[in-house]
């Protein structure tokens, strides 16, 4: 486990962290006014290999062969210039420091970061982090990375679980939850609606579904997976034959045949690391999902109905109240989309190009 210290008085700033995967909707904006929960568990910090925040530099004054050393293969509308790799926490694990008001940012109802650093050290007043608690974004601090340094302070720190470990713990992420807005003239209120989470790692998925296809239409397998996916599939990839087959792909299901093309598989959640098979496919493209997700498209009902006489046990399907459902199509985050595509190579050949383009030109908007 390691601590965070200011860089330059030493001065300690978190808990005791254990490092964990970045969250494939770390950079979600969701809805206008949504009240969403912190990103990052306790005890937990994730490193963002990308620059994130002031100062930014316009797309025009950027040499392309520049963007693409960065990992950027596709005009964007601007790139962050500050420095990369931040350490993301939650909020309740930061230590010995003060607000900046003067740093409050354009934020509607909190923080968003958006001028930098809003966190010093209370030892020596060094600016060392960011607190974003806005509406609409995942509340966490972000610890900037020229600012911190991290201390080892348990030399037996916990190795990983295994997958056979995360399997039997099985902790999987329902695609709908209630979201809570912000209280308006009759109090706060919530609604049911597809997860935000799942919104953004199908968009972050669909990105590399597309770059998968080779410009080709894509079968997905039926039921869940088919409701998030499909539709957008159909609608930005041509018509025809022939077909690229995806399937789902991971721990303690079967091999994937030598007719899949695609295969979604899980994300470990500490690593960061892709499963693969053990016997690998050689032409087949990995697509990756959060681990929670994943569990659930592949057993997309953990409590299936059961019969029973007398009292209704705790574990029974109920059909009166029916449970809270979404009332409208799945659809995937567009900014996570965006933000994936122009980062696969892939997306400098002229069919993917033009998808970007028409993102660009809005005329997607249906799909996400």
């Amino acid at each position: 486990m390691f601590v965070f210290v200011c860089a330059s008085c030493d001065a300690e700033l978190t808990v005791p962290l254990s490092e964990v995967s970045l969250p494939a909707h770390a950079r979600q904006k969701y809805g206008n006014g949504i009240q969403l929960p912190v990103l990052m568990e306790s005890g937990t910090f994730a490193v963002d290999p990308e620059p994130w925040g002031r100062p930014w530099r316009m797309w025009d004054e950027i040499d392309p062969d520049e963007a693409a050393a960065h990992g950027i293969y596709a005009p964007v509308y601007a790139l962050s210039d500050n420095a990369p790799g931040a350490v993301v926490i939650a909020p309740g694990d930061i230590r010995g420091t003060r607000l900046i008001p003067e740093k409050r940012g354009g934020a509607c109802c909190g923080l968003d970061g958006a001028d930098g650093p809003n966190l010093a050290c209370e030892a020596c007043g060094l600016p060392v982090a960011a607190r974003v608690d806005d509406c609409s974004l995942w509340q966490a601090v972000r610890l900037s990375s020229d600012a911190v340094h991290r201390v080892l302070v348990d030399l037996v720190d916990a190795a990983p679980l295994s997958w056979t470990e995360l399997m039997e713990k099985g902790e999987k992420a329902p695609p709908y939850e209630p979201i809570a807005t912000w209280g308006g003239r009759f109090g706060a209120s919530h609604y049911w609606s597809w997860s935000p989470q799942w919104e953004a790692a199908a968009g972050q998925a669909l990105a590399h579904l597309v770059a998968a296809s080779e410009g080709q239409p894509v079968q997905i397998p039926n039921g869940l997976t088919a409701d998030v996916f499909q539709r957008a599939l159909d609608a930005l990839l041509p018509a025809g034959p022939p077909m690229r087959r995806a399937v789902l792909s991971g721990p303690g299901r079967p091999s994937p045949d030598a007719g899949a093309d695609i295969l979604l598989v899980p994300v470990h959640p500490q690593t960061g690391q892709i499963w693969t098979p053990v016997v690998p496919t050689a032409s087949a493209y990995a697509v990756p999902l959060p681990l929670g997700m994943w569990l659930w498209l592949v057993s997309p009902q953990p409590y299936p109905p059961l019969p029973a006489s007398g009292g209704i046990p705790r574990d029974v399907l109920r059909d009166d109240p029916l449970p809270p459902r979404p009332t409208s199509l799945f659809r995937a985050d567009r900014g996570t989309f965006q933000n994936t595509l122009v980062r696969l190579p892939a997306v400098r050949s002229p069919w993917m190009r033009r998808i970007l383009e028409n993102l660009t030109h809005d005329t997607s908007s249906h799909l996400f």
